[in-house]
């Protein structure tokens, strides 16, 4: 190979190993909580996270355990829930103004109220729009809460609306403890979330 061949050779090398490093990157750290209100404040105020792991919803006799990925940024929010469904992926996303839904043949669902919505179409409910909050271990601010906390000072129950949230362990997540397995219930209606892993930007 001919020097200025080789001297190409490197720095392609070079650039490809800086893209997948970048592509790799697991996102930035939390700043600490010095305590309850500084947690909220922060975790409401966060604009750009994600976090993967696995789903089970049930609702009388109907119900299913999948793989789910939230993602938001800003306003926008998208939920993908896929697995075992018997119907395929679901993905619901949000920008703010509207919610809609998308089977796995692509047909596209405008949700007005989205837990009723949802229950009307699949049999099951999750409860969308306060669902950012809860898996981030923080109440909705836009619905009164009661809440209960463990020996560490964390969220353990909480109680918005018809829903109540248990927050049965934390783990890290960027950096600071994060909600690990979590359950919301309303009448029939039950979501279990294990979370796997959390990314903030």
């Amino acid at each position: 190979m001919r020097p200025d061949s080789t001297a190409r050779y490197i720095a392609l090398a070079l650039s490809l190993l800086a893209i997948a490093g970048c592509a790799t990157q697991r996102g930035v750290d939390l700043p600490e909580f010095s305590d309850w209100e500084a947690r909220t404040r922060i975790l409401a105020g966060m604009a750009d996270w994600e976090f993967k792991g696995r789903i089970g919803v049930s609702a009388g006799d109907e119900g299913f355990n999948g793989k789910l990925r939230y993602s938001r940024n800003d306003d926008d929010f998208r939920l993908m829930v896929s697995g075992p469904l018997g119907f395929g992926s679901v993905r619901i996303e949000g920008d703010g103004r509207r919610v809609t839904v998308k089977d796995k043949e692509g047909k596209e669902t405008v949700l007005q109220d989205p837990e009723f919505d949802l229950r009307a179409m699949y049999g099951w409910t999750i409860p969308v729009t306060s669902l950012r909050y809860w898996a981030l271990g923080i109440p909705d601010p836009a619905v009164p809460a009661d809440t209960e906390f463990n020996e560490d000072g964390q969220l353990a129950s909480l109680r918005q609306g018809s829903w109540l949230i248990k927050i049965a362990q934390y783990r890290d997540g960027g950096g600071q403890p994060m909600p690990r397995r979590l359950s919301a219930v309303s009448g029939d209606s039950k979501v279990r979330l294990v979370i796997d892993n959390w990314t903030f930007h």
